[in-house]
């Protein structure tokens, strides 16, 4: 399949980027970050986001979605990187709207998926639970009780926890923390007897959660998927939620290296624009070719998702990756090439830079993911 965009793919970017371009500039994030806003993003734009369609790209259309697919809603986030939008885009419309589509039953599809389609439902999906990402270390243990289970442990860094109306929650109901068997995905309610949320503003000023279950009770009708079976479904949420911060992380790249250009272009030295240093000059074309190939491969992870997502993981990996280590360089040579006025707050780039950060550690660092790579060559 060729590397490039269809029309359709390439007319969505389009009213992506007018958007949020208009909507969310980067004065957008930190004015909420300088407000102490308590929801971290504005629920207005998010209504108005979910207005244009974006919020149901990969909700089914029998339940008010476009059926669209990964490579459209990498696209989106590709655009959230140029502005770094904050929104629940991820923790709703990709990962859990994933979730749902792919491991609920038909109530639970009804009762959930409309109203993430239409922007009325946030939702949060709650993996990690400690400063690494490590889903076969999932310990949060969920035990029988009647006719259905009580979750007994503690998420960290829950994007959008502190706001979501629902929680897709995965737990350990059988076995022992690294084993692949065992692990069920639970929906729970965050008002529910024994749920204690925590919000925590991470360093690039989004927000995330850190959420602990006390005896929380949670019945039948709230498992996702099959019980003690849930690493497969697990596998396919997280590759498509790695997928769409991999675009991000291209769409932040992309536009630090827009930023940094124009700045070389601008800024004199010694009489002469620094643009004209071939040192500079060389670093900044090795940077775009980075960041080209580093299109390529996401672009190849989302269409190997829609394709046969069972067998992407590869693919995403390889994506997720090489996402990590260009959003790394290009957000370093960005502040350096800016000299002093880089390392200010006062001066935008160091946005780019603190969300590279916290968008690296995402769903997988690049030595998390090229760990995953090198067993599944044998390595």
């Amino acid at each position: 399949m060729p590397l490039v965009l269809t029309e359709e793919q390439s007319m969505l970017r389009d009213s992506a980027r007018g958007f949020i371009t208009d909507k969310a500039p980067v004065s957008h994030l930190r004015q909420l970050r300088d407000s102490g806003d308590a929801d971290g993003f504005s629920r207005e734009l998010w209504k108005a986001f979910a207005d244009m369609g974006f919020t149901g790209l990969l909700v089914p259309e029998q339940f008010g979605g476009s059926g669209l697919g990964c490579v459209e809603a990498g696209v989106v986030m590709e655009e959230i990187g140029r502005t770094l939008m904050p929104s629940p885009f991820l923790s709703t419309a990709v990962l859990a709207a994933s979730a749902l589509s792919r491991g609920g039953n038909e109530a639970q599809k009804s009762a959930h998926l409309p109203r993430i389609a239409d922007g009325s439902m946030l939702a949060a999906f709650a993996i990690d639970e400690g400063t690494k990402h490590r889903p076969l270390h999932t310990s949060l243990q969920a035990t029988r009780a009647g006719n259905g289970f009580k979750l007994n442990g503690a998420k960290a860094l829950v994007t959008d926890g502190h706001v979501a109306d629902l929680l897709v929650v995965v737990a350990r109901s059988a076995g022992s923390a690294g084993d692949r068997k065992g692990l069920t995905l639970f929906l729970v309610d965050p008002k529910a007897k024994g749920v204690a949320i925590e919000r925590t503003v991470m360093v690039d000023a989004h927000n995330a959660a850190r959420i602990a279950f006390d005896n929380v009770e949670v019945t039948a009708d709230g498992v996702l998927g099959e019980v003690d079976d849930g690493a497969g479904l697990l596998d396919n949420i997280l590759n498509i939620g790695r997928g769409a911060v991999a675009s991000e992380m291209v769409g932040l790249s992309e536009e630090v290296f827009g930023r940094t250009v124009s700045y070389l272009k601008e800024r004199k030295q010694f009489g002469k624009l620094i643009g004209e240093f071939q040192a500079l000059q060389h670093r900044a074309a090795q940077l775009y070719i980075d960041i080209e190939i580093t299109r390529a491969a996401v672009l190849k992870a989302l269409q190997a998702l829609d394709a046969d997502i069972d067998n992407a993981g590869t693919a995403v990996a390889v994506a997720k990756a090489r996402a990590g280590t260009t959003a790394t360089l290009a957000v370093q040579e960005g502040v350096q090439m800016h000299g002093g006025m880089g390392m200010t707050d006062q001066f935008d780039i160091g946005f780019f830079m603190k969300r590279a950060r916290v968008c690296q550690e995402l769903l997988g660092d690049s030595n998390f993911h090229a760990g995953q790579l090198a067993r599944a060559k044998g390595y």
